[in-house]
């Protein structure tokens, strides 16, 4: 049983398996109490008794497909009502391997709905309520495509890219006012994500391949350190902050009241 003491309830998405149930497990040891959502009541259920069981910790289950309109309403309820929430873990989501072009069209728009509004969504429920308790954390799960859109399917790479943006603006609005906001970027990680999105994981380069586990046990230790983007894979933190100081150094020439010299017809 677990001796942390009580911080708040953690409602975490797409909890079932792999990156989710990982999340729900160390949170529960960490202290939180929790709030498990997915559209898989079972598998809920078993989670949610190992963990009581372990840990001690309250565990509610709610079986919501936020692919759809309604289990999102749900969802956002309970942010709403829920005074005991000080984490939301967006984790709900799926991908596509896929070029575009050999793509359903109704499976994109499907995944732009589960990925993007859903996540908007259940944000926007929770985050007024954090500013309003002066405190609260918000972890997005994104993935490397987000900027490395070229790896996979262009639409679940825009998806996750939104991901990040959107983490970069909240943590720009909010960290004044006590929310820690968190985008996490995984590389491939071994989880049923990938036999769902058509590549089964076993078809990848075991050198490329992290365990759900060794993924979020790292993500925490960068929640942590208080980092705003986590790649759990990338060996030197130098690197993105390259790559971050890159694009900042763009920003004082992103807008102009005439083109660029470069780009004039008569240059």
């Amino acid at each position: 049983m677990s001796t942390q003491s009580n911080k708040g309830t953690a409602l975490v998405t797409g909890a079932s398996s792999g990156i989710g149930a990982v999340y729900a497990d160390r949170l529960a040891r960490r202290g939180y109490d929790l709030i498990l959502v997915a559209r898989n009541r079972d598998r809920l259920a078993s989670l949610a008794s190992r963990l009581t069981t372990e840990t001690g910790r309250s565990v509610e289950v709610i079986a919501a497909d936020l692919g759809d309109d309604r289990g999102i309403a749900n969802v956002e309820r309970i942010l709403d009502n829920d005074a005991s929430i000080t984490m939301l873990v967006n984790n709900a989501g799926v991908g596509a391997t896929a070029p575009l072009l050999e793509s359903d069209p109704a499976k994109m728009e499907a995944m732009i709905k589960l990925n993007v509004v859903a996540l908007t969504r259940l944000t926007q429920a929770v985050a007024p309520k954090f500013v309003a308790r002066g405190g609260g954390t918000i972890i997005n799960i994104a993935s490397i495509v987000a900027i490395a859109p070229e790896a996979l399917n262009g639409v679940y790479g825009a998806t996750k890219a939104y991901v990040l943006a959107f983490s970069q603006s909240l943590h720009h609005e909010l960290s004044d006012k006590g929310i820690r906001v968190q985008a996490v970027l995984p590389g491939a990680t071994s989880t049923e994500f990938w036999a769902i999105a058509g590549r089964p994981v076993e078809n990848l380069p075991s050198a490329i391949v992290m365990s759900a586990t060794d993924m979020v046990d790292a993500s925490l230790v960068g929640l942590d350190q208080g980092e705003l983007v986590t790649i759990p894979a990338l060996p030197d933190i130098a690197d993105w902050n390259a790559f971050e100081g890159a694009r900042q150094a763009l920003r004082p020439n992103l807008s102009h009241s005439r083109p660029a010299a470069r780009l004039l017809a008569n240059a």
